[in-house]
């Protein structure tokens, strides 16, 4: 059964993850906010912030698991621990 695509999140890159915590923190420094909606910006904003945090730790993990094999850099596929 094919699954719904509406129902699917996209998955946000890294940049549009970034231009959006940057709009977030932008509007947070306006001031001027009701409670609720600084509070809504605050929890999207961290939101973006470990998202964008864990994408920045998977290309750290790729990037050493290049090792240097018969004189050339090759890379390994990265396997994440499960947790």
């Amino acid at each position: 059964m094919a699954e719904n695509q509406s129902d699917a999140k996209p998955v946000e890159t890294f940049e549009s993850s970034l231009d959006e915590l940057e709009k977030v923190v932008r509007e947070l420094e306006g001031g001027d906010l009701p409670l609720e909606r600084s509070l809504e910006l605050f929890e999207r904003g961290t939101a973006l912030s470990d998202s964008c945090r864990k994408q920045l730790e998977a290309a750290e993990t790729r990037v050493e698991m290049l090792i240097r094999k018969e004189g050339k850099l090759t890379a390994e596929p990265f396997r994440p621990e499960k947790p």
